[in-house]
């Protein structure tokens, strides 16, 4: 079936269509982090590439990819029509990406990603599993580079412990 509007308008209409993520992969992630104590991130701070969820702390910037938009290797599916714009579309994206985690490890942040289809039911455990073991790893390479009594008192950063 053609387009209703011709294509200025189209361009025009879809424009001012404006979002803010994907709330349902936000909320799942949340629950999981509720669920499972979880503290210390935000959403909607002002870093560069817009991570879903971000660690200040830790500077660990935290992105929830979607499997159609940003080419997972396992769930990614390519539209048959208008192919050239497809593939085109989804290259920007992949490039995008890759120009944020540079942009992010050059400022001195961590980027973990984790794939929308990480987040169904039967794969919980696994992806809590590799939340907390890079959370961890931070907060232990974090820790490790405070020395103990360096705010003068004799003992390791409340933070550490």
């Amino acid at each position: 079936m053609p387009d209703v509007f011709t294509k200025a308008k189209r361009s025009e209409v879809m424009s001012r269509i404006r979002s803010r993520g994907n709330k349902d992969t936000e909320l799942a992630l949340m629950r999981i982090f509720r669920a499972h104590g979880i503290t210390g991130w935000r959403r909607h701070r002002a870093v560069f590439g817009k991570p879903d969820f971000v660690f200040p702390k830790l500077r660990l910037a935290l992105f929830v990819d979607g499997c159609f938009w940003h080419g997972c290797p396992k769930h990614a599916t390519k539209p048959k029509n208008n192919a050239a714009f497809w593939r085109k579309k989804f290259a920007a994206n992949k490039s995008r990406d890759s120009l944020v985690t540079r942009t992010l490890r050059a400022k001195g942040w961590r980027i973990m990603r984790i794939w929308e289809h990480e987040l169904a039911l039967k794969k919980k455990a696994r992806l809590l599993q590799k939340i907390l073991s890079h959370l961890t790893s931070i907060s232990s390479r974090l820790c490790s580079r405070q020395s103990p009594g360096s705010d003068g008192s004799g003992r390791a950063a409340r933070s550490c412990r």
